[in-house]
């Protein structure tokens, strides 16, 4: 959960809450606001902004995702904080949570910014991102005053061990003595096992950069080394990686969650590596001298061992450079 760092002692417990409405685990709320509205969908298109107005009600570009959308709207009340106070409490807290900023912008004037969290950018953000229902965002973010002040806003996204979670949040000082704060959180729908595929183009960047890349979409027998018929794509696609770096050799290294002992999965790990490499070699005819299997069992996780997401994330074989 994010800790926020504003220096307010209030806490959520001590106003009253829109009937049903709750902080989402992921964030909390800026201390001293009320929770007036709330909607969660289960399962969305759901469109993330990551540039500026580029014009007529048009944000330039976007990343589409889907997933389980939670919208919380919040009302601070009182004339001893701002929206910059409020906005630049909430992008710390992202920030400290290990979030990664895709977009922000605070601004002390409305209707005139058309960069990220200006006023005109906020109405395209909601006009795409609708709501299905009215309430406090309705009557504050998209209604304004004659006393409206600035708005502001903050883009980020966290890889999480069973999805991504993407959090917009959006502040608008809507008079002076009341702001606005909308946060949307969307927590993408992870992909069914076997369903992600390995890319030769996308494996080709992970090594260049990384110089290791997963074999995404590798299906095993139940604690067993075999490759399941649908590993075949997946297969297909490291070998083609394997023929575009031709002059290049690998180290083929399979890991294991935590689950048994250790001898057991370091066995596990070596098999499946082996098995991936042989059938790289007998069926795709990759030189097997350019191919050494090796297994490091739960040794080199790439998240928690506590959960089942993290769990099928850690078991994986991938392509090592030499």
């Amino acid at each position: 959960m994010i800790e926020l760092l504003a220096a307010l002692s209030l806490t959520a417990a001590t106003f009253a809450d829109a009937e049903g409405c709750t902080d989402h685990p992921a964030i909390t709320r800026y201390p001293g606001t009320e929770l007036t509205w709330c909607t969660t969908e289960n399962f969305i298109p759901f469109r993330v902004p990551l540039g500026p107005v580029t014009g007529y009600k048009r944000i330039g570009e976007w990343e589409d995702t889907e997933g389980r959308l939670t919208r919380n709207f919040y009302q601070y009340s009182g004339t001893d904080r701002t929206h910059s106070e409020v906005w630049k409490n909430m992008s710390d807290a992202v920030k400290e949570a290990g979030f990664e900023v895709l977009g922000e912008g605070l601004f002390p004037e409305s209707n005139v910014k058309r960069e990220i969290g200006g006023r005109s950018w906020q109405g395209v953000y909601f006009d795409t991102n609708k709501w299905k229902s009215g309430g406090g965002p309705v009557n504050t973010l998209l209604g304004g005053t004659s006393t409206s002040g600035g708005s502001g806003a903050v883009v980020a996204k966290k890889e999480r061990a069973d999805d991504t979670i993407y959090v917009v949040i959006n502040v608008e000082q809507h008079s002076a003595e009341s702001v606005g704060v909308l946060v949307d959180i969307l927590e993408s729908k992870a992909a069914e096992t076997g369903l992600v595929v390995a890319n030769a183009e996308a494996m080709g960047k992970d090594i260049e950069e990384l110089g290791r890349t997963v074999i995404e979409g590798l299906m095993f027998a139940h604690d067993e080394a075999a490759l399941l018929t649908e590993s075949e794509p997946a297969l297909e696609q490291a070998a083609q990686l394997l023929r575009t770096l031709s002059d290049n050799s690998f180290y083929v290294v399979g890991h294991t969650d935590a689950t048994g002992t250790y001898a057991y999965n370091m066995k596990l790990s070596s098999d499946r590596a082996y098995s991936v490499r042989e059938a790289l070699v007998e069926r795709y005819g990759i030189d097997s001298d350019r191919l050494v299997a090796a297994g490091v069992g739960p040794l080199s996780p790439v998240f928690t061992n506590s959960s089942e997401g993290g769990r099928s994330k850690n078991r994986r074989v991938e392509l090592v450079e030499q």
